[in-house]
């Protein structure tokens, strides 16, 4: 049986009016859904092993997010395990879903750099998702160089941010994949995209969660 294991944020407010946030509900429960269905064990860690918190409850009626709210999915991920616990190198993949949470507790985490590299230079695959893709920025190979530079990558684009959060976020995921070298793909705002490049695996936006799963899923069946 596949492991994935969901590394999620811990934050529940960003920026200066301190916005309500955490991590995004169909960025969780889709992917979710699609790691159920190939049969995978699905495991939750957080990066202060504190309760995350999760956005977009509105959501609910969406039937993957309604099964993840009332099924093992957000029992499970209430009971996320501290990330500084868990040997990660036993999990076939590691998933990092967005919301504007990880732009809190992300960008800088030395441990969260320091799992996504080895987890990347072992050969399993990592995912992300919307803002989740803040995970890869910074994250230095053992060669010196950043994971991104030369990869294709999408995230939560500039345009999508100026018309929902740009007053909150501490800084522009585009620009900054871009500075450290990403090859960036995006599509029209909101419009579902993913890609894939080697055993790195992002999504543009909320619409983009399950296309990240199905790819990872189709690079650990091969």
């Amino acid at each position: 049986m596949k492991k994935v294991l969901i590394i999620v944020s811990n934050a529940n407010v960003i920026g200066p009016n301190n916005r309500r946030t955490g991590n995004f509900l169909p960025e969780v429960a889709h992917p979710y859904a699609e790691f159920a269905k190939a049969g995978y064990q699905i495991d939750f860690a957080s990066l202060s092993g504190d309760t995350p918190y999760l956005d977009a409850l509105n959501l609910a009626g969406d039937p993957d997010n309604l099964a993840f709210l009332t099924g093992k999915g957000w029992e499970d991920m209430q009971k996320a395990v501290k990330l500084s616990t868990v040997d990660v190198s036993t999990y076939d993949a590691i998933f990092m879903p967005g919301g504007l949470a990880p732009m809190v507790d992300m960008p800088d985490n030395a441990l969260l750099k320091q799992v996504v590299k080895e987890t990347y230079e072992r050969n399993a695959v990592v995912g992300a998702v919307c803002h989740g893709p803040v995970s890869l920025l910074n994250v230095k190979l053992s060669d010196g160089s950043y994971l991104v530079k030369g990869k294709n990558i999408s995230s939560f684009t500039t345009e999508e941010e100026d018309n929902y959060a740009r007053a909150d976020v501490p800084f522009d995921l585009q620009t900054a994949l871009t500075e450290q070298g990403a090859i960036y793909h995006t599509v029209a705002p909101w419009g579902a995209f993913s890609i894939a490049d080697g055993n790195l695996v992002t999504g543009q936006n909320p619409a983009s969660g399950k296309g990240v799963a199905e790819k990872m899923i189709a690079i650990l069946e091969a």
